[in-house]
């Protein structure tokens, strides 16, 4: 017990100071797996798939038919007629942030934000997360170790460090830290790969390059002011265009795209003539502005976020503050975005709390407040698969599709006891309902 414990805390810190390596294990040493009478969802088509087995094998899909032939050793799992799903995807996780405090950024340390992480991470998956993007944080360890198997957890398209500008909304720095010198050292967040400070054209590029070099599939900034932070109010631009187009051309150098943490107007609107290509929250934003996404095809990667029982909680009054006033625009922005035919992604932002980052799914469902069943799951499955695709050749995932059941595709699976696409609060609780869980042909959870 005492080894084994020590190895797993060697492994965890280890990997705080290891190097990024692209790409993952697939599952090619376990047996086939042949799945048999479950109604398939395939993440596209409102109408189940039924009277089909599904062959998994080497962690893919391979075949989707009815009386498949049984392989040489395959294992049959029977689904009695549950529902098949593909895994679950949320394009707005923080595996550096979910499971820490927000004062741990003036009394934690970075191997706390590791462990913390990586522990988390296994139970993200269990909540029927395969994949999440990862938008603000070091999580290129983590996301190392679970690709090996050496942890467990979902996989991860990871941004790195979020890049703010001094004030922004990643200015985590006490109060006293400005003015700064040119020869002061980087603050212990900024060196750890945590946030990053980045301000003027050459700097920017820099920094941008720093983070690809890490591994990053794709830039995460701060394009406006935020709500957990406490010298940035919300109706700030944040990066002039210039800076913000800087951000942009590198990313496009190495064929990728920039997401914007951004609320407001004229901050979106200079997002999205810079290039930007996903809006992250954008609770504040007018009918014109979404048009104008709309036209230059611009994601909104937003959240259900609510001052509801599951309101975010924070340390300061300032951002509670900010938190209700953002809220209050949450009902209007998915009515008028769905109306105007804005492309809608579907994540979460966790933050702060392992209690509230337990209910992932529950926030999932809330979504039935302006969607049907049916374009809940789909946002949840192959929608967000096809925001991930804008990384083009920085996805660390390229041996198959995400996000559907189709031959070919990743054997990321869940089944569950009932129908998402009539009942949507199944996926609320997914330690109730959901029996299997595969990710990669790989079995984590067998409840059946």
């Amino acid at each position: 017990m005492l080894n084994s414990f020590r190895n797993t805390t060697l492994a965890l810190c280890a990997a705080v100071i290891a190097t990024a390596a692209p790409g993952a294990v697939l599952a090619q040493n376990i047996a086939p797996i042949v799945i048999r009478d479950a109604a398939i969802f395939d993440g596209a088509s409102p109408d189940l798939i039924t009277g089909s087995d599904v062959l998994v094998e080497d962690g893919m899909i391979s075949a989707i038919a009815p009386d498949i032939e049984l392989p040489e050793g395959a294992q049959i799992i029977d689904a009695a007629g549950r529902t098949m799903i593909p895994g679950l995807i949320d394009v707005h996780w923080h595996t550096s942030y979910a499971y820490a405090a927000q004062s741990m950024i003036a009394t934690g340390d970075v191997l706390e934000v590791a462990i913390r992480g990586a522990i988390g991470s296994e139970k993200t998956l269990m909540r029927g997360f395969t994949t999440v993007r990862d938008v603000g944080g070091n999580p290129f360890a983590t996301k190392r170790m679970i690709d090996a198997g050496e942890l467990v957890g979902p996989r991860i398209f990871p941004s790195g460090p979020p890049m703010s500008q001094t004030s922004g909304h990643f200015d985590y720095r006490a109060a006293q830290a400005t003015p700064t010198n040119p020869g002061d050292a980087l603050e212990y967040w900024n060196r750890n790969f945590i946030l990053l400070i980045a301000d003027g054209v050459p700097e920017v590029i820099k920094r941008s390059r720093e983070v690809l070099r890490m591994g990053a599939s794709q830039l995460k900034i701060a394009g406006g002011g935020g709500v957990s932070s406490v010298y940035d109010p919300l109706d700030v631009q944040e990066y002039t265009f210039d800076e913000m187009r800087a951000f942009v051309e590198v990313a496009e150098t190495w064929n990728t795209y920039v997401a914007a943490h951004i609320f407001t107007d004229k901050a979106v609107q200079t997002a999205v003539r810079a290039g930007i290509k996903t809006i992250e929250h954008g609770f504040l934003m007018s009918e014109e502005t979404l048009q104008l996404m709309k036209d230059n095809d611009v994601w909104l990667s937003i959240q259900p976020l609510l001052n509801d029982e599951d309101a975010l909680k924070f340390d300061d009054p300032v951002s509670t503050e900010k938190w209700i006033q953002v809220t209050d625009g949450t009902d209007t922005i998915y009515t008028k975005a769905k109306e105007i035919g804005v492309k809608i992604a579907f994540g979460t932002d966790m933050l702060f709390d392992p209690a509230t980052a337990e209910k992932q799914g529950a926030f999932l469902a809330k979504l039935q407040r302006w969607f049907t069943p049916y374009e809940v799951m789909k946002m949840a499955t192959s929608t967000n698969a096809e925001l991930l695709y804008l990384s083009g050749p920085r996805n660390p995932y390229q041996e198959g599709p995400l996000g559907v059941i189709a031959e070919g595709a990743y054997a990321d699976l869940i089944l569950v006891d009932g129908n998402p696409l009539e009942d949507i609060d199944l996926v609320a609780d997914p330690h109730e309902n959901s029996d299997l869980i595969m990710k990669g042909g790989e079995v984590f959870k067998d409840a059946l």
